[in-house]
């Protein structure tokens, strides 16, 4: 098998397959998880070698991207950029998350919902060492933007979930310096622009 086969594939749909206001410069838009869904009902996925979908902003790459709050919002986790992703180094990060791939398709049902909810499940295992199994995910909605070289080919899908017990929660290593910080101070923070935008949703 060579390298190219190897590469992981990541989920993507068209540009012009979503609805012109999610690919807006800047668009945070609530919703539920069911109009998300019903809003790319008739859209097509592709699944995408990820170098290639870095480099084509015909496709936009579907993100889980995490918001980790306590249950009366007042606080909320944070951690400064240092992965693999060069370009928001030194930014800091209210968003637990990464690409989805075919391996998130599992065994069974392939909807784009199922897909989806592997992925976000997947990334949030990955991220943590451990955490407690008393949390509420939902999901708040859509975010994009067409300023950086980042945010042109992804979509973010927001998720909060609520944390009972914050001593719960042991980050990886990827989460570099993560902290809980007071909910209206983390903006006090040198914030990634999807952080800015998905806490948008949170309020």
């Amino acid at each position: 098998m060579n390298a190219v086969e190897k590469e992981e594939k990541v989920l993507c749909i068209k540009r012009t397959d979503l609805p012109p206001p999610w690919v807006a410069e800047t668009a945070v838009i609530e919703m539920t998880a069911e109009s998300f869904i019903s809003a790319l009902e008739a859209a097509p996925f592709h699944w995408i070698a990820r170098s290639e979908a870095e480099a084509d902003p015909v496709y936009k790459q579907l993100i889980p991207y995490v918001l980790l709050q306590t249950i009366d919002g007042l606080h909320t986790g944070c951690y400064r950029r240092s992965g693999t992703e060069q370009r928001l180094h030194d930014f800091w990060s209210v968003g637990i998350g990464g690409h989805i791939n075919q391996n998130d398709c599992g065994t069974g049902e392939h909807s784009l919902s199922t897909i989806v909810k592997n992925g976000m499940e997947r990334e949030m295992s990955e991220e943590f060492c451990s955490s407690q199994e008393e949390s509420h995910t939902v999901f708040l909605g859509v975010i994009n933007e067409e300023i950086t070289a980042v945010g042109h080919v992804h979509l973010g899908l927001v998720y909060r979930v609520h944390i009972g017990d914050i001593a719960g929660i042991v980050p990886g290593e990827e989460l570099d310096a993560f902290t809980w910080i007071e909910t209206e101070r983390v903006f006090q923070k040198p914030l990634e622009l999807w952080s800015k935008l998905a806490l948008k949703l949170s309020r």
